[in-house]
């Protein structure tokens, strides 16, 4: 799969990563790890492509995070590389990872040179055919409703790091899943 696109407005470099990926002369492949790779890991297609643009500070949380979120060469995914200074500067990563109720749309931003070397955030957005008390109750049982955010997103309290917000969309629920990595 490849889709490159450059904007005058952002001067984004927009890469999709399928289970392969080809840009010019970079190939991401599941093999092997390329130097600056977290080490033994298995580094996945995301992360190659980070560390073949030059993204090297945050490389272990985006092997990390990516994971976590299911990446797996089923998933598609879009890394946003700036134009210059890749190292240096945020790097927000799109996913669609399926699953059996659909796909979920999951947005991550991982930021280089921060306290604990690499800062991340994600947002995991799901469609649920349920009502949202009901998503409330069997997919996040775990976590306190809290309330409302306003009006009809409830919010639910996962700790200081965690929270999900609840929307209704027609019949059912829209998901937000929102964490940050500590």
């Amino acid at each position: 799969m490849k889709f490159v696109k450059n904007t005058l407005a952002a001067q984004l470099l927009w890469v999709a990563i399928g289970a392969s990926l080809q840009l010019g002369t970079l190939y991401a492949q599941e093999a092997a790890s390329p130097a600056g790779a977290p080490k033994g890991s298995g580094a996945n297609a995301i992360t190659q492509a980070a560390v073949q643009k030059g993204v090297l500070n945050c490389v272990s949380r985006i092997n990390q995070v990516s994971n976590f979120l299911g990446y797996s060469p089923q998933v598609g995914a879009l890394l946003m590389l700036p134009p210059s200074q890749t190292d240096q500067r945020l790097v927000p990563l799109v996913m669609e990872v399926p699953g059996e109720g659909g796909s979920a749309y999951v947005s991550a931003t991982f930021a280089p040179n921060q306290a604990n070397g690499c800062g991340a955030t994600y947002d995991a957005v799901m469609f649920w055919p349920q009502a949202c008390d009901d998503v409330a109750a069997k997919q996040f049982a775990a976590l306190k409703k809290v309330g409302p955010l306003r009006q009809t997103i409830t919010v639910l309290d996962g700790g200081a790091a965690t929270k999900v917000f609840l929307m209704p969309a027609g019949n059912g629920c829209v998901s937000i899943k929102k964490e940050i990595v500590l």
